[in-house]
């Protein structure tokens, strides 16, 4: 299918080097506001670029827009997009207000059109593997997960030095005013969520860990660089989910079943290893993924991670070949979680008005 893709900075890099690992994607072409930018990327990926927005969402080759703008924009692209009568991929989060969010999902129904989002982790074989042992009976009935979501010491790292292939800045701006947890907290929601079902009830807090007003912003202007949820899932399992830009990296997970404990070192890595361990002291043991990950285009050992598998998991529904595996009532789901927990500054428990229907997991993982 075509798509056009509309911001051209940093996480655009990702989409346009793994497109090609998805032969139904076709990019046609691309926009940003910044001239120099789409210059700059449209150049190095061999793309069109398009004098206008309205010059993309006029173009009736267009089939899919991908909405790679900053968290303050995306809201208001994908709804001109929808206007124009376009299908939208949005980056995460797709709103950053849960009413606008509703808003945005019901206008595309009204229009006969799809809306997906971000993050698209839940498609890699590391989850799907864990997926499956789950549904299994891997580790007997789940009972606990622990996700953890902590990004390194930002603030000690040379991240204003940090550029992507075709040289966009990381927008750091965006990880300390938008913040870690809505920058972060949905790649292990999504995987619970989808795992264990809807969250029934949520006890957040969120708060600021070390003082850095004077790199971007004034104080009042800077997100917490830290939340922790604990959240109660629609069949019983219990889950943590901590986010943070202060404590060294960690992107593991562990699911606790009365039987044995699985284990993920790193959500985020398409082909990270899982383990199962059956005793309380036992070692683990290594389960083999569904599938191999082969070698994918743009894949390297720093980012293993596929950004376009969930366009062409929207594509493919879009076009009526499969269903999607990133349903859109899920992404609302999700959403209204990481909003809660970002902003539960002075502490929250909350019981979610979203739902959605079960999520089918991947075909080659049944």
């Amino acid at each position: 299918m075509r798509i056009a893709i509309v911001g051209c900075g940093y996480a655009a890099d990702f989409y346009a080097i793994t497109a090609p690992n998805h032969p139904l994607l076709e990019i046609i072409g691309v926009y940003d506001r910044v001239p120099e930018r789409q210059q700059a990327f449209a150049d190095y990926h061999g793309f069109k670029g398009y004098e206008s927005l309205d010059a993309l969402l006029n173009d009736p080759a267009v089939e899919i827009v991908v909405n790679v703008t900053n968290p303050t924009s995306h809201a208001a692209v994908t709804r001109a997009a929808l206007m124009a009568g376009k299908h939208v991929y949005s980056e995460k989060p797709f709103a950053l207000d849960l009413g606008e969010a509703k808003s945005l999902v019901e206008l595309a129904k009204a229009r006969g059109l799809e809306l997906g989002s971000a993050p698209c982790n839940l498609l890699s074989e590391t989850a799907q593997t864990v997926w499956q042992a789950i549904r299994r009976g891997t580790i007997g009935t789940p009972r606990l997960a622990y996700a953890e979501l902590d990004a390194g010491p930002l603030l000690r790292l040379p991240f204003q030095s940090w550029v992507s292939s075709s040289g966009a800045p990381w927008p750091y701006h965006d990880e300390l005013v938008t913040g870690c947890t809505i920058e972060h907290a949905g790649y292990y929601l999504t995987w619970l969520t989808a795992f264990f079902g809807p969250a029934t009830q949520l006890t957040a807090f969120a708060g600021s860990i070390v003082p850095k007003g004077h790199l971007v912003a004034d104080e009042s202007e800077l997100a917490p660089d830290f939340s922790v949820a604990c959240m109660t899932f629609a069949d019983g399992v219990v889950g943590r989910v901590t986010t943070g830009i202060s404590a060294p990296n960690n992107q593991s997970l562990r699911i606790i079943g009365d039987e044995g404990v699985l284990e993920v070192a790193d959500g985020g890595h398409f082909g990270s290893p899982v383990s199962v361990t059956y005793e309380p002291e036992g070692d683990p043991v290594g389960l083999p993924l569904v599938r191999d990950t082969g070698r994918l285009a743009g894949l390297g050992d720093h980012h293993n991670y596929d950004f376009a598998r969930g366009v062409a998991d929207f594509a493919a529904a879009v076009a009526g070949k499969d269903k999607s595996h990133l349903p859109t009532d899920h992404a609302l789901h999700v959403l209204e979680l990481t909003l809660t927990m970002a902003n539960a500054t002075e502490g929250v428990v909350a019981h979610p008005e979203t739902t959605f229907a079960p999520v089918p997991p991947m075909p080659w993982a049944v």
